[in-house]
């Protein structure tokens, strides 16, 4: 009798750990229609968020993998019925999903910064006839994003979304005081220059550089842990990072957002932000590992 793995690649066993350690419930319904599992809700959005395709194309192309028999779906979820598992899975459970994730590291340095997201892909040649008729450019729908990320894996630890342009320090505020900093430093670029901020991250164990801002350094600045700020650390552009992160969120991943309610993509940048998390920790895993056989030889 042959025995079939509990996995057969890196992504299908990353899931596998991660909806373990949160004891995700097989099913939210206590009666009703129970085909499918929590665990293989999650896999197939994950899946889908991966291959950047339709509803449509991604379950007429799922069809001819093997990720039916890894998952051991009874059938092929209609398009109908994937819709409906992307609005069952809120955004409170996809970011305790990214925690979970995110806890089998030891973050010591971490950065943050914000960046901002299209919620749509506009053709470029249509915005340039729309100004040859003298007719002014619609506005983008713009999402908010924080990033708060480990300097050594660039693994996002956590992250705050918005639909409105807001300050940096507001994400950041909401990141901070959801999380424990014990012995965590945390860098970031001028915009993140404020006292009360300072303050937050040292009542939860943390420390905080922020550049002063320039209209501050010739004189001195007010707050104690903001004139600590005028000798930056020797690391300090390890900040850069972030920026990274940034890049390649909006070039390989998301180039743009489909959802057109605030909710549906506030999920959907969720999901994205678990997938691009899953990837990292694969090759993250992968390269202590090379590492321990190459030291071997």
């Amino acid at each position: 009798m042959m025995l079939i793995p509990r996995f057969y690649n890196n992504l299908h066993e990353q899931i596998l750990k991660v909806c373990d350690s949160m004891a995700l419930p097989l099913h939210f319904n206590k009666t009703g229609y129970k085909h499918f599992d929590n665990y293989q809700r999650v896999a197939v959005i994950i899946l889908y968020f991966h291959s950047k395709k339709s509803l449509k194309e991604f379950l007429n192309d799922f069809k001819d993998s093997k990720w039916q028999h890894y998952l051991q779906l009874p059938r092929i979820p209609a398009k109908t019925t994937l819709h409906d598992w992307l609005v069952l899975f809120d955004s409170k459970i996809i970011i305790e999903l990214n925690k979970q994730i995110t806890s089998r590291i030891n973050p010591v340095l971490t950065a943050i910064d914000g960046t901002g997201i299209d919620a749509f892909h506009r053709s470029k040649h249509y915005e340039m006839r729309l100004k040859q008729f003298g007719i002014n450019k619609p506005k983008t729908p713009h999402i908010h994003l924080d990033l708060w990320i480990d300097t050594e894996t660039q693994m996002i630890l956590d992250f705050e979304i918005g639909h409105d342009f807001k300050h940096d320090i507001i994400g950041a505020t909401e990141i901070f005081k959801r999380n424990e900093l014990q012995g965590i430093e945390v860098l970031a670029d001028g915009g993140y220059d404020s006292e009360p901020l300072h303050k937050l991250i040292r009542s939860k164990g943390g420390k905080l550089f922020a550049p002063v801002r320039k209209n501050s350094r010739k004189k001195n600045p007010k707050g104690f842990y903001r004139k600590k700020c005028l000798n930056p650390p020797s690391y300090k552009g390890k900040r850069s990072l972030v920026e990274t992160i940034n890049s390649v969120l909006k070039r390989v991943q998301i180039t743009s957002l489909r959802s057109k309610l605030e909710e549906m993509k506030n999920r959907e940048l969720a999901w994205h932000i678990v997938l691009y998390n899953l990837k990292r920790i694969i090759s993250f895993w992968l390269n202590i590992f090379n590492k321990k056989i190459l030291s071997c030889y």
